[in-house]
């Protein structure tokens, strides 16, 4: 999602940034939070990121600093809490309500009306479509496109020959 969004280079190898961030987050889960320093997990996540040039998004930091309080008001209520038993059902949840049938079901919904005002247009879409004569068009592209060459080349032909006269010019008359 990183590369995708243009947050990492595109050159990325995705592997190894997987890699590096699975190192970093992978040895805190199934811990309790008295066992988590999010800061040193933060610090590595910040390392991780300047391997990689990633650009750190200000959303990003905002989470972040919401983890570090949530760290610090978790070890005063709770030391022994797991962050991520306790955090799982929401999470279970609001990924279903994304991406799952839920989510899926909750989509068609928003997008049903607009289907609806679209559905008989689309057999007249569909033949114009097919029945657009595209190679005309392309054609009349070609042909402005070639025209614009030609005025382009004439324009050189113009600029170059004044250019050389006055280049000529100076010359002859600095002898």
């Amino acid at each position: 999602m990183h590369v995708e969004s243009g947050w990492a280079p595109k050159n990325t190898r995705i592997d190894e940034f997987e890699s590096a961030i699975r190192a970093v987050c992978e040895p805190i889960f199934d811990r309790p939070l008295k066992d988590i320093s999010f800061g040193r997990i933060l610090l590595r996540l910040f390392q991780t990121s300047r391997r990689f040039n990633v650009e750190i998004q200000p959303q990003l930091v905002l989470l972040q600093k919401t983890l570090l309080n949530i760290e610090g008001l978790g070890r005063q209520l709770d030391p022994e809490l797991d962050l991520w038993k306790t955090a799982k059902p929401f999470l279970e949840r609001w990924m279903q309500e994304q991406i799952g049938w839920r989510g899926l079901r909750n989509h068609i919904k928003r997008e049903a009306p607009a289907w609806m005002t679209l559905l008989p247009a689309l057999p007249r879409l569909v033949h114009q479509a097919l029945s657009a004569d595209r190679h005309a068009e392309f054609k009349t592209e070609i042909a402005d496109l070639r025209a614009k060459v030609t005025r382009t080349r004439w324009w050189l032909v113009i600029t170059t020959t004044l250019l050389s006269g006055l280049a000529v010019l100076i010359f002859l008359c600095k002898l």
